[in-house]
């Protein structure tokens, strides 16, 4: 079945949608955030603009399911994540739906098909809850709206990098069954979270069992300080306390005519120092898979 935009799809018991362009900051809600630094979070300004291409890193695989639910039973804080596709060179919605992929690892940091690679620090073996090669894992096909809603839980964290979810893009594919074949990938970028929302979840269960360090945003090898441009998530408290969860908005700003390698370096460039390209180079101390840069 070929999709378009104004087909709203239902499969694996979830709401199918895409993706598209940051235009809102992230305002971080929660407690026990005052001890931790605290990233900028830019104010919306309602321009239109490319959303960061972004690399995909080395826990990408093809094959995840079309659905809205991607926990899979894992435990975590639970997070509601938002995101609606925006056509950046017409300020316009995507003429075709749009397939909206995320990616990201557990609590613990361990993703699934990778759960042999070790998230640094002192951390608990890999649960097996889930199947452990498509835990937090899924697409969503966009309908009217422009806009796909996952339900996740927050991600944990692991050496070299910040607190992160991955995204792709696509265009022009067809739908069969649970999986999402063909088309074009137009974006590959990743979400992040203010490092005050990420501090709160250090006293909660499971993250609490995880002593391995934080990177802050200012420190990440991928983020690059623009903020919504770079995918910098506006984060909504859903109570006081920070095991009640977030929810997490943003819009993907992209380019129909796009093709995305996924391999390109943060910003398109080289990447910072110390941090390696997708494939290569020498990754942090300690960083997943003996090997791996930690992307």
């Amino acid at each position: 079945m070929s999709i378009k935009r104004r087909t709203v799809l239902a499969a694996g018991g979830g709401v199918l949608g895409a993706a598209g362009l940051a235009l809102a900051g992230c305002k971080a809600s929660g407690d026990g955030s005052a001890a931790a630094p605290s990233a900028s979070s830019p104010a919306a300004d309602g321009t239109c603009v490319l959303t960061s291409e972004l690399t995909e890193g080395p826990y990408y695989l093809d094959g995840s399911k079309i659905r809205a639910d991607i926990t899979e039973g894992k435990g975590g804080v639970p997070l509601i994540l938002r995101v609606t596709v925006l056509d950046a060179t017409g300020c316009a919605m995507v003429a075709d739906a749009a397939a909206v992929e995320i990616w990201h690892c557990d609590a613990w940091g361990y993703y699934s098909g990778f759960t042999g690679n070790s998230p640094g620090g002192e951390v608990p073996a890999e649960d097996g809850v889930g199947d452990d090669k498509t835990y937090l894992r899924g697409i969503q096909i966009t309908g009217d709206t422009g806009e796909v809603v996952f339900t996740t839980i927050m991600p944990g964290w692991y050496s070299g990098r910040a607190t992160h979810i991955h995204t792709k893009v696509h265009l022009g594919g067809t739908v069969d069954g649970d999986q999402y074949e063909g088309g074009t990938t137009i974006h590959t970028g990743q979400f992040f979270f203010a490092d005050d929302v990420v501090a709160s979840l250090d006293e909660v269960d499971p993250y609490s069992r995880h002593t391995g360090s934080h990177v802050w945003l200012d420190d990440d090898m991928v983020y690059q300080g623009k903020g919504v441009q770079d995918g910098l998530l506006t984060i909504t408290a859903n109570s006081a306390s920070p095991a009640e969860g977030y929810t997490a908005t943003i819009t993907v700003g992209i380019d129909p005519e796009a093709k995305s390698t996924g391999g390109g370096a943060p910003g398109g460039g080289t990447p910072p120092d110390g941090g390696a390209p997708p494939g290569g180079g020498t990754p942090p101390s300690g960083a997943p898979g003996g090997g791996q840069p930690p992307a």
